[in-house]
């Protein structure tokens, strides 16, 4: 793609804010460096091949002197193409540690834009929330009802890293059993994946070599944490070839999730509004390239449908291209009302990876005429809690307690916090 279009390249990777043309020049440049010394190669092996022809003849000949005068030229030829192929080696693999530092490519459908504040709004739902008076944010609920202690995580671990009791441990655990109820019955298989992962891994979603500084890791064994489920869930299919019947895939995932934030403060990270550990659902789809833009659409519905089913407040935003992650090629938020801060709280993000993960991955799949083509990759949160939680806790107070949404009262037990 950079050879038959470097500049297309570079304007649409402007869209993501980011300067492409050093990188993609430097790579040009070692791919020509690789390609000629292919070609060199190329040309002492055929020289080779000859030469050894030509020592057979001389020997049959009984022509000794030419004939070892033949070989020590072979042995030149040799020593020569050994160089040659460490030449090659090294190009490549700078090429291949450049290539990786270039994100994907933002879709048609996204615009250029600086940050959250360019990201278009596509759609608003849910209720209107009219607090009572002398109604409270979600840490100080919490505090009193006594189901979330902030204090005892910071003792026990650090900030960040919350302790949730009573009623709040049993709303966490309903909410992970909804939203995994709510997947299987659309259809996507359940697994439960480890939550630390290799590097392999990592590189395979894309999470490195970017957010290493956001991951946490385990140096003796060199293992990651997961960031989200995305990363193991993905990772089923590195290194795989499917078969036409085994395309589409669709799983669902829950795992705790880890963050280190790095640079995070102020009142924006209070609370359960950003945690270095935290719950999070997942749905993870593999889909053929044609088919990949209609299963989007077909996730944005169904993480919809989730949240209209709790009863809160809701808009879903198309990210512009400053907001977007590295390997997204385009991307749908949701986020959550959150009245006592009056502000909105980020649940989910959709998103269509089209081939960047797979070609990372080596995951392929048969087309009809049984050829190996990359795949395209999905992945959405379904939800992730702390800021479902925060958001359901403030707009659903009252004077006598908070009100457990309907839908999740066969999973709590109780229809109130008081």
């Amino acid at each position: 793609m950079l050879r038959d279009d470097r500049q297309m390249v570079i304007d649409k990777l402007k869209i993501k804010n980011f300067d492409a043309q050093p990188i993609v020049d430097a790579v040009l440049e070692l791919d020509s460096r690789r390609r000629a010394l292919q070609t060199e190669s190329d040309s002492l092996l055929s020289e080779q091949k000859q030469k050894a022809a030509e020592i057979g003849s001389l020997m049959k000949q009984g022509k000794k002197d030419e004939a070892d005068a033949a070989k020590a030229e072979v042995a030149a030829l040799k020593t020569k193409s050994s160089e040659l192929l460490e030449q090659m080696q090294a190009a490549e693999q700078e090429m291949n540690s450049k290539l990786v530092l270039l994100p994907n490519l933002p879709c048609n459908l996204v615009v250029p834009g600086k940050g959250a504040e360019d990201n278009q709004v596509v759609k608003m739902g849910g209720p209107e929330v009219n607090l009572p008076e002398g109604a409270l944010p979600h840490w100080e609920l919490a505090k009193k009802y006594d189901i979330i202690d902030f204090d005892l995580g910071v003792k026990i671990t650090g900030a960040g890293f919350p302790v949730y009791k009573g009623k709040g441990a049993k709303l966490q655990r309903a909410l992970i059993n909804f939203f995994l109820d709510c997947n299987t019955e659309d259809g996507y298989l359940e697994v439960e994946p480890p939550v630390m992962v290799n590097k392999d891994s990592g590189f395979g979603t894309g999470q490195l070599p970017d957010k290493e500084g956001q991951m946490y890791h385990a140096e003796l064994d060199d293992f990651y944490m997961v960031p989200t489920a995305e990363v193991p869930v993905t990772n089923i299919f590195r290194d795989v070839i499917l078969d036409a019947d085994r395309i589409p895939q669709r799983l669902t995932a829950y795992t705790p999730c880890f963050r280190r934030e790095a640079g995070s403060y102020g009142k924006d990270v209070r609370a359960l509004n950003r945690l270095h550990q935290f719950d999070k659902v997942e749905i993870v789809r593999v889909e053929k390239p044609e088919d990949s833009y209609a299963a989007l659409d077909d996730m944005v519905a169904h993480v919809e449908s989730i949240v209209n089913k709790l009863g809160l407040k809701y808009r879903i935003l198309r990210l512009c291209g400053g907001d977007m992650s590295f390997t997204s090629a385009i991307t749908y938020d949701f986020e959550l009302w959150s009245a006592a801060q009056q502000r909105w709280l980020e649940i989910s993000s959709v998103s269509n990876f089209e081939t960047y993960q797979a070609n990372r991955l080596h995951l392929r799949y048969r087309d009809e005429a049984g050829k190996p083509q990359l795949a395209h990759t999905l992945n959405g949160s379904s939800l992730a809690l702390p800021r479902v939680v925060a958001a359901l806790l403030e707009s659903c107070q009252t004077p006598d307690g908070i009100i457990i949404p309907e839908a999740l009262r066969p999973y709590t037990g109780f229809d109130r916090i008081d």
